[in-house]
């Protein structure tokens, strides 16, 4: 029977059109020969094959002349109907025609390759280029300038590096993250919408990538803004590097602290009374220890109480801290009354 056409694309002998377009599609991005520069001479001899045996079974009466006669007769070669091996059952032809009579001649290739994908190629889209179809590879190149020399040209379309594939743009996410999480380090559980490409070359529907899927993030001490990426777990085009995947850290508000760099801060609000007298503070740090701070100094508004390496972890160097600091919120009475003015003027004298 010669070639197998089935064999070279793949299918069954009761494929059907779909079936043959995805495996045309799939086998003709994957050995066009300007995708195989280090191995050019299979390629070509891979896609000719490939394109042939498309064309072939594609097309009902060419399909139907191969079921019956094999690669011989789509070539001219048909042993006459009664000969052995022809086989038996309904013949193509009608009563009156010669078998040899039809000769297949095997298009291009590249113009198969170029019907085929037309504006719609799994390659993005090619439109605008002055209402023809895709130029041959060997005019330019399909993998090329023609494939990546430009979109939409006539239009100030975007040139890209020949022969070099462009990367699709990252995905981004927000990363919600508490103070603790960031202090002490988490393992954030995400659900996150991603397109694919299959084998193809179709995108398919966006599904939820990975479900429920741990990421083991390092967090101590990053900061908002931060951006960690997950190389190529993105969105996928054809013939496109897959999107980044990038969470940004952004920061939830804390009920006690506030951030300042690798520094955090508290306020506390104090009496009059306490400031002059003195003041224990009473705190619980991000990772769960208790601490008191007494103060004996006079508070002032403007007084700070630095405890150092009590603050967020260094970035680059988790071992190392920023320092907690203490700023104070006086609460001065509404009135007084004179023998509490006369008194304080008392007591304040006498200290001076």
């Amino acid at each position: 029977m010669g070639v197998d056409y089935y064999k070279i694309l793949q299918v069954d002998k009761n494929a059907k059109e779909d079936d043959l377009k995805k495996a045309y599609r799939k086998l003709a991005m994957k050995w066009h020969p300007d995708k195989n520069p280090s191995n050019k001479k299979e390629a070509e001899a891979k896609f000719k094959q490939i394109s042939e045996a498309y064309e072939v079974l594609s097309d009902p009466q060419k399909r139907a002349i191969y079921d019956q006669y094999g690669e011989e007769g789509l070539k001219g070669q048909v042993p006459p109907p009664d000969a052995g091996g022809a086989g038996t059952g309904t013949t193509f032809f009608s009563t009156g025609d010669i078998p040899g009579s039809f000769r297949f001649n095997p298009r291009s290739a590249d113009d198969i390759f170029a019907e085929f994908f037309g504006f719609s190629s799994p390659f993005g889209g090619m439109g605008g280029r002055g209402g023809g179809g895709m130029r041959s590879r060997f005019s330019g190149g399909m993998f090329g300038d023609d494939m990546f020399g430009s979109f939409g040209e006539g239009g100030g379309g975007v040139h890209m590096n020949q022969g070099a594939p462009r990367k699709a743009p990252p995905v981004e996410n927000r990363l919600p993250c508490t103070l603790e999480e960031i202090y002490k380090g988490a393992t954030k559980k995400m659900k996150i919408s991603r397109e694919i490409t299959d084998a193809t070359g179709c995108i398919q529907n966006v599904y939820h990538f990975p479900n429920k899927k741990e990421m083991g993030m390092e967090l101590p001490g990053w900061k908002k803004g931060t951006k960690i990426t997950f190389p190529e777990k993105g969105h996928e085009q054809p013939n496109v590097i897959p999107a980044d995947l990038v969470f940004i850290v952004d920061e939830k508000p804390h009920g006690v602290f506030i951030r300042d760099g690798n520094d955090l801060i508290v306020t506390k609000k104090i009496s009059l009374a306490e400031a002059l007298t003195g003041y224990t503070v009473h705190l619980t740090t991000l990772d769960g220890r208790n601490l008191s701070i007494p103060i004996n100094n006079v508070i002032h508004p403007n007084y700070e109480e630095v405890v150092p390496k009590e603050g967020m972890p260094f970035p680059k160097d988790p071992s190392k801290k920023g320092n907690l600091r203490i700023k104070f919120s006086i609460k001065l009475p509404a009135r007084l009354t004179d023998e509490q003015k006369a008194g304080i003027r008392k007591l304040l004298a006498a200290s001076v």
